[in-house]
């Protein structure tokens, strides 16, 4: 559900920490439209929220940005962003900073959609290297990663009581995982829940050593026995029924079947965190790291960047923006709000310790997976969450190996 972040060319907005620094009038910017500078700029952001507390936190940072830069910025909440975010490029009238995910982005780059700025951040190295691989193209760092996500298995605390579970029960291993989600499927309550696409069931491929791509994701390695262990061991969890879809339990996405109580457990990122204060307060649960398969652990990654629409009048003052929005301090009242963590790797121990509920999430980032970003590799990744759907009645072989021509095909169009 959720997936669930600046520097005109000019020397002056290269060495200063404000758009305001530098004089009004206008610019021409080399890779973009005549470009507007100094004070009474009107910017438009679009956003894809998780819920109220993302909303409150941009809106709370923005306001802060327009007091100190004397610009002025109206947040714009998307409720298809990919949809919105074409549209509007379609029509020539883009936002000048929004939201685009890892999935998306290379769509974007490839498209000259994007301004590349990330390259002109002076302090572009604190951000967490997989992340800045994530929004990199054609060797040039496009965007800023606005925060950073990992998945982890997520227990109700009740529930696991309930069953006569202590803490040495925690699974750690794809045995343990399977008694355990057996044990806790009883009546209405499903022992394992998650969503039928390869953001959430793609950690058991990872797990059992494979992957989509290669390293550098120019050569596909989706049909491979690692991966074809990994969605089958999935499947025998779905055919015992001790894991289910979200939707099979009629429930929009994990969390919400974790919050109504029609699953023990669940695979969920960190959104989760601000999504159960919101709609389950009331909820206990823990925070584990996935457990680890034949090859290990792992889990994925995941986040969104700031982007700059190349076409923007106002390229000095929304990186300006995003530089504020990204910083130190805004990220980690961001993560407050939220329940993301820092894309900043010199917060995130700042991060860890105030909220050490997080340290599952957060101990994913040692050996976490982001997801592919290969262009033009969306809908190829939508036919292959269309097949997971049948997972507990298909075939994983076939599944991969129609991943792996369509995956060939299109990087090949990518070349």
């Amino acid at each position: 559900m959720f997936r669930r972040s600046t520097v005109a060319v000019t020397a002056c907005a290269v060495l200063a920490a404000t758009a305001t620094a530098c004089s009004s009038g206008f610019d021409k910017d080399k890779n973009g439209p005549e470009q507007d500078s100094g004070k009474n700029q009107s910017l438009r952001v679009l956003i894809a929220t998780s819920g109220d507390a993302e909303t409150k936190a941009v809106k709370s940072a923005t306001a802060a940005w327009e007091k100190k830069s004397g610009n002025k910025v109206t947040v714009q909440l998307a409720k298809d962003m990919d949809q919105q975010l074409a549209q509007a490029f379609a029509g020539n009238r883009p936002p000048d900073a929004f939201y685009i995910n890892s999935d998306q982005f290379a769509n974007y780059a490839k498209g000259g959609s994007l301004y590349a700025y990330g390259d002109k951040i002076p302090d572009r190295d604190d951000f967490a290297p997989q992340l800045r691989r994530a929004f990199t193209y054609d060797g040039k760092l496009v965007c800023l990663p606005k925060d950073s996500s990992t998945l982890g298995l997520v227990v109700n605390t009740e529930k696991w009581k309930k069953a006569g579970l202590t803490e040495k029960d925690y699974p750690t291993t794809w045995d343990e995982l399977e008694k355990t989600a057996d044990r806790l499927t009883e009546g209405k309550t499903t022992g394992l829940v998650t969503t039928n696409e390869y953001q959430r069931l793609g950690v058991f491929m990872k797990q059992a050593g494979g992957w989509i791509t290669d390293s550098r994701e120019s050569k596909m390695t989706a049909d491979s026995k690692q991966n074809a262990e990994g969605l089958g061991f999935a499947k025998k969890l779905l055919r015992s029924g001790s894991m289910k879809f979200a939707k099979q339990v009629d429930t929009g996405w994990a969390g919400e079947a974790l919050g109504k109580g029609r699953a023990a457990m669940i695979i969920e990122g960190n959104w989760l965190d601000g999504a159960m204060k919101q709609d389950f307060p009331g909820v206990d649960y823990k925070v584990l790291p996935l457990p680890a398969g034949p090859a290990g652990k792992g889990t994925l990654a995941f986040s969104n960047c700031w982007g700059v629409a190349q076409e923007s009048k106002h390229h000095e003052a929304a990186i300006d923006l995003i530089r504020h929005l990204t910083s130190k301090k805004q990220q980690l009242a961001s993560s407050d709000a939220i329940g993301v963590m820092p894309s900043r790797e010199s917060v995130m121990g700042t991060f860890a310790k105030e909220h050490p509920e997080s340290e599952a999430w957060v101990e994913g980032n040692s050996y976490a997976q982001s997801p592919v970003t290969v262009p033009g590799f969306t809908k190829v990744l939508d036919q292959f969450n269309a097949d997971l759907q049948s997972l507990r009645t298909g075939s994983p072989a076939d599944i991969l190996a129609a991943l792996q021509r369509n995956g060939e095909q299109a990087i090949k169009k990518g070349d």
